[in-house]
């Protein structure tokens, strides 16, 4: 008896909203488990080269947790303008304070495959500072951290 392969194919992919309270999750872990649930690994149709993941809602990003010894002052985080001498450096420590949407976002593309695929499977996360955001109408289910 052959078995027989399935291919996942986009029109038959279903989707699903989750929210996911980041307060004091490790941010690797966090992002770790958004990636999979972003490419949709978890699921049996999973497909490499098809989007099959879900919708994420990250809220309270300020309230991550880095675990490590002085992380919040010797982890970096560098942008390049493009100019000479336009490398901007901050520290985890100033990303999590006034950019904390950006740290997460930044953690979990770095665990996400690169190029056209990845950037669609990235346009699927939402991140929020708060405990807020205007995605209501989705009716999004709340995703519990296993501690």
């Amino acid at each position: 008896m052959q078995r027989q392969t399935t291919i996942a194919k986009p029109a038959e992919i279903v989707r699903k909203w989750y929210v996911i309270d980041a307060t004091n999750i490790p941010l690797g872990r966090l992002a770790s488990f958004v990636a999979v649930k972003l490419m949709g690994k978890d699921k049996p149709i999973y497909t490499p080269h098809v989007d099959c993941g879900d919708y994420i809602i990250i809220v309270n990003a300020e309230k991550v947790a880095l675990s490590g010894n002085n992380k919040l002052k010797n982890k970096k985080y560098y942008n390049v303008s493009g100019y000479n001498g336009g490398l901007r450096t901050r520290t985890a420590g100033e990303m999590l304070e006034k950019y904390p949407e950006e740290m997460v976002e930044r953690s979990v593309w770095g665990m996400i495959p690169k190029g056209p695929l990845g950037r669609q499977i990235a346009k699927k996360l939402f991140v929020y500072k708060g405990p807020d955001h205007k995605h209501e109408a989705q009716k999004p289910e709340v995703l519990a951290w296993k501690k």
